[in-house]
């Protein structure tokens, strides 16, 4: 079974960091390309970053550009994402999801997906 667990979330101020894991299992990592996508109560789930297969390419939404970093481990078949200068406004549960196709903002093009972990940013 494809399986995608995020890890990392917790609660942090404004202006702190957080670094968010998502570990895969049951596919071939290297041949996903992955995203990250947040939402919050009341609101569509929304892009946020996402890495090629091979980690050459990255793309992130405006909101976070400068401030988010997308990585990936092959080695430990992980995801990552870096999260510095967290505003109030990047709370909400953050997901991982792998595609094996091209990377993309579309959540529709994405075949797994994890169950989330909850990123508070207090004032």
């Amino acid at each position: 079974q494809v399986q995608l667990v995020e890890a990392g979330g917790g609660l942090v101020q404004a202006g702190g960091s957080l670094t968010l894991s998502c570990a895969t299992s049951g596919l071939t990592f290297a041949s996903y390309a992955m995203g990250w996508f947040r939402q919050a109560p009341g609101k569509e789930r929304e892009f946020v970053a996402a890495i090629s297969t091979n980690g050459a390419n990255t793309y992130y939404a405006d909101s976070v550009k400068g401030r988010f970093t997308i990585s990936g481990d092959n080695a430990k078949n992980t995801v990552y994402l870096q999260m510095n200068s967290l505003k109030p406004e990047d709370t909400a549960v953050y997901y991982c999801a792998a595609n094996r196709g091209y990377y993309s903002s579309y959540a529709a093009a994405y075949d797994y997906w994890g169950r989330g972990t909850q990123v508070t940013v207090s004032s």
